[in-house]
């Protein structure tokens, strides 16, 4: 390694360090004063606002910015499905949400998620004590991690796991009532013999089964928002239909919203009322799934669905997106997709292009659809 080399890693390093330490600062006060995390929802039918978020990893070569700026909401008992291919960010978008990003390395940096909790109070959970938002994890926001067999505990049986949850959240439940309510959330979910899989450990049940229980622990303080991150992953197409009817029946049962992390687009089409698609840390196109699959705007959603293999449809090869997604250390300042797009002009080369408002809520980050571009490709 050159001695300019070093010197650069060891400048990247120092101010890696002035940041981290100033966010954990931060993190680590306590007596906050609730003026800071208090807001105003900007629509009273959203259960989620993010806003401008931002979530970055300081590594030893440079900051990787995973979540940079993204905007959306989740209405109230809508799903909400974020899509894109792997690494544009999707799941460090919900584990932002969770508070459940790794540091000191990932840090939120900027924006904020506001969210109406049961008593009525909007909060932006980007600020909000530890304390509290523990209150929140698990009770009123839940989450369906992305593979049952290493988020399940080998050693604790289900029962076990899944009575932990409603204990921690209800503390005037008594033993009894605890187990009934477990075995009771084991059924919900269409596991038969709720009894003997209660005294089942992990490793016991099939793949299906698993993401059952998993389903059963997210439900167990009824939550308002269930994050669902690629839950079918792993399951054959059988079973995937079933957990997808399964989760479907029971939102509607406890009037949840659901957001759901996939590059499965066929889920999509089944699940969703709203996509958000993703693209290297930012959002490249939101709207209905109407909106999505009947009248893509972006170039990105456009590659994504030809991509899709068609019923009764010979093709010899299935399409695919050129390229690859750029290096998510130093980002360019213009389109992060121009190197891969088939319709890039030259506007393409200058400032990363913002969301603009097709109507109805259709919105695309394209100077394909800016309206000051329209004489220039």
């Amino acid at each position: 390694m050159s001695k300019e080399s070093r010197e650069k890693l060891k400048q990247i390093s120092k101010e890696n360090k002035k940041a981290v330490n100033h966010y954990e600062k931060i993190k680590k006060r306590k007596n906050i004063d609730p003026s800071e995390y208090i807001v105003d929802m900007k629509d009273k039918n959203n259960v989620i606002e993010f806003d401008n978020l931002k979530t970055y990893f300081y590594t030893d070569v440079g900051i990787v910015k995973a979540v940079n700026g993204v905007s959306f909401d989740i209405p109230k008992g809508k799903t909400v499905a974020l899509v894109g291919e792997s690494g544009c960010g999707k799941s460090v978008t919900n584990l932002t949400l969770m508070r459940l990003v790794q540091g000191p390395s990932g840090q939120i940096v900027g924006g904020e998620i506001r969210y109406r909790t049961e008593s009525g109070e909007v909060l932006d959970l980007t600020k909000i004590p530890m304390s509290y938002m523990e209150k929140i994890r698990g009770n009123e926001i839940s989450m369906i991690f992305q593979e049952p067999m290493t988020s399940l505990n080998p050693v604790f049986t289900i029962g076990d796991q899944i009575s932990e949850t409603i204990e921690l959240h209800n503390k005037d439940m008594s033993k009894k009532q605890i187990k009934e309510r477990t075995i009771e959330l084991l059924t919900i979910v269409g596991i038969s013999r709720a009894d003997e899989i209660y005294k089942s450990y992990p490793h016991q049940l099939s793949g299906g089964m698993r993401q059952r229980v998993m389903i059963a622990m997210s439900l167990s303080c009824n939550p308002k928002l269930i994050i669902a991150d690629e839950p079918t992953t792993a399951l054959d197409v059988t079973i995937q239909a079933q957990i997808l009817d399964l989760m479907r029946d029971l939102k509607n049962q406890i009037n949840a919203s659901i957001l759901l992390i996939t590059h499965d687009l066929g889920v999509v089409a089944e699940m969703a009322d709203y996509v958000v698609v993703m693209y290297a840390g930012k959002i490249v196109e939101q709207g209905t799934a109407m909106d999505i699959y009947n009248s893509p705007k972006h170039p990105y959603t456009i590659g994504l669905l030809k991509s899709k293999p068609v019923v009764n449809k010979y093709t010899e090869r299935l399409y695919s997106i050129s390229g690859q997604v750029p290096n998510p250390i130093n980002m360019p300042n213009y389109c992060y997709f121009k190197s891969r797009c088939e319709k890039s002009f030259d506007k393409c080369n200058g400032d990363y292009p913002s969301l603009n408002d097709l109507g109805d809520g259709h919105k695309v980050s394209c100077w394909l659809y800016d309206k000051d571009s329209k004489g220039e490709r």
